[in-house]
């Protein structure tokens, strides 16, 4: 048996064009890498959408991709994550479900006061999934769920949620591995790090939805899983940018920017995503003298693919400014 395991794509979530384009172009070659390895089944465990009510071009792009596993014979299956879930229950995961796409894992049934969840059966696998909701709101009702038994069948847990194991110290709720219902696999969605244990992985981001996290992953990634008498985690980087880190700190602005220019001009940038970090604490002149267009005129004339700057940590020395 052999899956593909995909979490948070959040299609649609950027702003610059360019990275959204990018944002889908790693969708697809998850898609394609997906079909080349004849998986079994696709399964995304939460914000395969980074909205309940996405664009229609992003719906347009999801449906060509999930057409390819249709038309491959390559079933796909998914729960809704905190961004594409809605408390209505009417979500184009719905619209995805009924024109034959994919099998939301969703299948909760009250048994005496009880919540369980049925499973999807494929082949010899029995799926369950539980969606992620807003604020963490699953939490607490992940404690109290059980799993319909499937004796004999090899059990996958889709989640979209934060593990206690898996969050360091981010300051959110989570579970314990422990207070949820045993299964043989649990695949996770909504922490976008990189975290295999065997059976709890967390697959990451298709591709990084912001600045923090195309500096700290560089690339997105997903999970090809090979259960056969042992579980085989295969991570796949998904590459299709180089990212450029340039971190400068900045104490005179009045001569901040040709500054930034001449590190710039030593770097190549050439069909990159530069990531500019401005730092510091200014001595003389305001956070305002630094041309952030002309630099970003002069990323675009090296040829970057992408720029994004971050001044979070610049400031005058009297106080604080945000740019």
């Amino acid at each position: 048996m052999k899956f593909s395991h995909l979490a948070d794509c959040h299609l649609g979530s950027w702003r610059q064009p360019e990275l959204q384009q990018l944002n889908l172009e790693s969708f697809k070659k998850a898609i394609e890498i997906s079909v080349q390895e004849k998986v079994e089944f696709v399964l995304i465990t939460g914000d395969l959408f980074d909205s309940a009510y996405p664009p229609i071009e992003i719906l347009e792009s999801a449906f060509e991709q999930l057409r390819k596993l249709k038309d491959n014979k390559i079933a796909c299956y998914l729960i809704a994550g905190s961004h594409d879930y809605s408390a209505s229950g009417k979500t184009f995961l719905s619209v995805l479900e009924k024109a034959g796409f994919c099998k939301n894992l969703y299948q909760p049934e009250i048994i005496k006061d009880e919540t369980f969840l049925n499973p999807t059966i494929h082949k010899n696998i029995a799926l369950y999934g539980y969606p992620g909701k807003k604020s963490g709101l699953e939490l607490e009702e992940l404690r109290k769920i059980k799993l319909q038994q499937a004796p004999g069948l090899f059990r996958i847990f889709a989640l979209h949620t934060c593990l206690e194991e898996a969050v360091g110290k981010l300051p959110i709720d989570y579970i314990k591995k422990s207070e949820l219902p045993e299964a043989d696999y649990y695949a996770l969605g909504h922490l976008h790090i990189d975290y295999d244990d065997g059976k709890f992985v967390y697959a990451g981001p298709t591709f990084p939805d912001n600045f923090q996290e195309l500096e700290e992953l560089r690339y997105g990634s997903f999970y090809i899983i090979e259960a056969n008498e042992q579980i085989k985690n295969k991570k796949i980087e998904i590459k299709l940018k180089e990212v450029e880190l340039i971190e400068i700190e900045i104490e005179n602005s009045i001569t901040g920017t040709d500054k930034i220019i001449s590190e710039l001009n030593k770097r190549d940038l050439t069909n990159k995503i530069l990531l500019l970090k401005i730092f510091g604490k200014l001595k003389q002149g305001k956070t305002s003298d630094i041309k952030l267009d002309i630099i970003q005129k002069f990323a675009r004339e090296k040829q970057a693919y992408s720029s994004l700057k971050s001044t979070s940590k610049f400031e005058a020395e009297e106080a604080k400014i945000d740019l």
